[in-house]
């Protein structure tokens, strides 16, 4: 019986053994056969971007005996595996300036081909080849074929085995390509919040020095900053050979979301510190997206034939990942960005609850728009606000000042900065029922020590308008009630009336130009217009307010769960949708990923698909957590609701739902032909997730997976 290690390495020989005897001679009576060697060639191949005439290859090529020199290779590209005859040959040097990654352009191909590439490199007079890569161009415009291709996201590395990518190898699909919509890379390794101690699947990063150190004590761990972190990323990832295989055997087309950088980021920016400290990084920002441009098969440079120089590709702010494709007649797909151009969160992370976001004059114009019910509570006490700097309000100014001076350092300011703080967000209007509460505590404490009462505010005349703690904003530097875990309800017309008020820049998530470009792919002429989103345009959807076994009043409410996807911006999503309608757009599609999720769902009648993670902890586990650190534990309705029942309450609260799985990890292969799509969703369950199938057995990993059929057509989903 092989111990684990043996038998890895046992298996990696026939691997190697086998490739070597994949290739053969060349027509050339003067070319040798070469020798497989993946020392020399680490990371494998892969190849993106298929176009009816060219497509990107790519390769890490490496000496390990002279690491520090580039390394001249030979590309060559043939009709026939065996390599008996070429389409292209061509000599490139693997740049050590861009960490030895090489992309080559290849044009003057033939529509809807398979081509078989691979890169040699020449030592002491011996040939050592890659793997023979497998690409396929995409089909002429016109061509009257159906297109097949898969899509997925989300493929954290550490502790975690790509069972899913095992399976799709073992299935063979007859693909035309992979679309990967997002998450490629992790930027973090050792975050305990969600990432495995597993030492077999780490990231170290050889300049520890230069990344970013985040949490404290047993909870250290290290974000990439350097640009050596972010090559480290990608250069492990790419080291499990399963992903090899499938970037072997089938061409991408990859756009990033936000662990690319940094998670939940938008343009430059952070949110490790949750509004604690500024945290606009464009160097950091840079250096992720030169690494994502050496070690992704993308041309973003518009490259003529050859060598594509990544030093010289546009990075932040002036990046543009986001382009479209054609297969044939049926198929457009239009590959969007939805993190480089977008704004901040709408409720900041450090917002004060009690600070007034929608003053009566902006609110009284929306008013007469809403339903009489709504008008009442809006007119309600529970929206009274009054001004913190009117004189006679001096006192309780001061001391809603020091509470928050008080909580602020608590979560780890220093106390100039948090007196910074409390001066910028505890002045001028605020929510009389946010004030009076802490102010209600304040006195309990002063009671207890025998100091006399502050007096309450009074609402007396007061006006009515919408503070952050009406969104759900309960707490100083957290993401509950910004990025996660908002009152839709009151969200949404914060939402509208912010949008309106700031001509839509409030929710520009994809920038004018990007708008304007998606907006014109929509109306092209192939029979399916499919855009690709790294976030999911599906809501999320937790409706509480019936559920009256949950003790808490102000949890018995409709929240959005995830404000960071399209549900954080309604208004612009509610544009784009309706701009689908009033074209008479037909047979618009988005597919998505991101949340870690298996959703179809028909949004604003647009259909929506979205796929769930590769390996990445899946929602409900996510959502587990949450609910836990929240204080409620799994014997709480709020548990059950949330978590337990996890699948059905997503489905009760967006009527256009029509599947959900939040704990299964997995990819969608989807047709799409000139009358319908058909979507095939593969599903593991999420806590196979840290099992290595690929030394168990494809019968072994087939039993643990289930599949699930929809059809989408004529704006409907249906499960077959």
């Amino acid at each position: 019986m092989f111990d684990r290690l043996n038998r890895r390495s046992f298996l990696q020989a026939v691997v190697a053994v086998a490739a070597s005897t994949s290739f053969g001679c060349s027509d050339d009576d003067d070319t040798k056969k070469p020798t497989a060697d993946a020392k020399y060639f680490p990371q494998s191949v892969c190849s993106g971007d298929p176009r009816p005439d060219s497509v990107i290859l790519w390769v890490r090529a490496v000496d390990p005996d002279n690491a520090g020199a580039d390394a001249p290779v030979r590309l060559e590209v043939s009709t026939r595996a065996e390599f008996s005859d070429f389409v292209f040959r061509g000599d490139f040097t693997a740049l050590a300036a861009n960490d030895h990654a090489l992309k080559v352009k290849v044009t003057k191909l033939a529509a809807r081909t398979t081509y078989y590439y691979r890169f040699v490199l020449t030592k002491n007079g011996t040939e050592y080849t890659t793997a023979t890569g497998r690409t396929r161009t995409a089909p002429a415009a016109g061509a009257d074929v159906a297109v097949k291709f898969a899509f997925a996201s989300c493929q954290d590395y550490i502790g975690r085995y790509y069972n899913a990518w095992q399976r799709l190898l073992e299935l063979d699909e007859d693909l035309d390509f992979i679309v990967f919509l997002g998450d490629y890379v992790y930027e973090t390794t050792g975050d305990k919040s969600f990432q495995s101690g597993n030492t077999e699947r780490r990231v170290v990063f050889s300049e520890p020095d230069k990344a970013l150190q985040l949490g404290s004590g047993e909870s250290t761990y290290y974000a990439a900053n350097a640009l050596s972190n972010y090559r480290d990323l990608y250069k492990t990832l790419r080291t499990d050979k399963l992903i090899q295989q499938v970037h072997e055997r089938y061409p991408f087309i990859i756009i990033w979301d936000d662990h690319e950088f940094s998670d939940d980021s938008w343009g430059s920016n952070a949110t490790y510190l949750d509004g604690r400290a500024a945290e606009n990084q464009i160097e950091r920002k840079r250096n992720s997206e030169r690494a994502f441009f050496e070690y992704i098969p993308l041309d973003n440079t518009a490259s003529a034939e050859g060598a594509i120089d990544v030093a010289s590709a546009p990075v932040f702010p002036n990046t543009r990942v986001y382009r479209d494709f054609d297969f044939g007649k049926h198929l457009k797909l239009a590959v969007s960005d939805y993190r480089t151009y977008r704004p901040d969160h709408l409720i900041p992370e450090d917002a004060y609850p009690g600070k007034v976001a929608v003053e009566a004059s902006v609110l009284g114009l929306a008013l007469p728009t809403l339903p009489a019910s709504v008008q009442a509570l809006l007119q309600s006490e529970t929206f009274a606000y009054t001004s913190l700097d009117l004189p006679e309000h001096a006192t309780q100014k001061a001391v809603l000042q020091g509470a928050y001076v008080q909580q602020a350092v608590a979560a780890g300011l220093t106390q100039d900065a948090a007196t910074v703080k409390a001066q910028t967000w505890v002045s001028g209007n605020v929510s009389l029922f946010y004030a009076n509460q802490v102010l209600t505590a304040v006195n309990a404490a002063r009671e207890a020590a025998g100091q006399p009462a502050i007096p309450l505010l009074s609402t007396a005349g007061t006006l009515r308008g919408l503070a952050y703690v009406h969104l759900g904003k309960g707490s100083l530097f957290n993401i509950q009630g910004s990025r996660y875990i908002v009152v839709k309800p009151i969200y949404d017309l914060f939402s509208a009336l912010r949008y309106a008020t700031s001509a839509g820049l409030s929710e520009d998530a994809l920038g004018a130009t990007q708008q304007a470009w998606l907006q014109n792919q929509l109306k092209a002429a192939n029979t399916w217009k499919i855009v690709v989103s790294s976030v999911s345009m599906t809501s999320m959807v937790f409706d509480l307010s019936a559920k009256t076994d949950i003790p808490d009043p102000t949890l018995r409410q409709v929240f959005y769960f995830n404000a960071d996807q399209w549900d954080g911006f309604p208004a612009k999503k509610k544009e784009l949708l309706e701009f689908i309608a009033q074209n008479q757009v037909k047979n618009a599609m988005f597919i998505s990923g991101d949340i870690h999720a298996s959703f179809a769902s028909v949004e604003g009648g647009v259909p929506a698909l979205t796929a769930p993670a590769i390996t990445s902890g899946s929602i409900k586990e996510l959502a587990g957590l949450a609910v836990i650190g929240a204080g409620y534990g799994p014997g709480s309705a709020v548990y059950k609701y949330v978590v337990t029942e996890l699948n059905e309450s997503l489905a009760a609260g967006n009527p256009g739902m029509r599947y959900v799985n939040g704990d299964a990890h997995g990819f969608v292969v989807m047709e799409v032909k000139g009358d319908e799509a058909l979507a095939a969703f593969h599903l593991i369950p999420s806590t196979e997730v840290t099992k290595d199938y690929s030394v168990r057995g494809a019968a072994e990993l087939q039993a643990q997976f289930t599949r699930v059929d929809f059809r989408v057509q004529n704006g409907a989903i249906t499960k077959l």
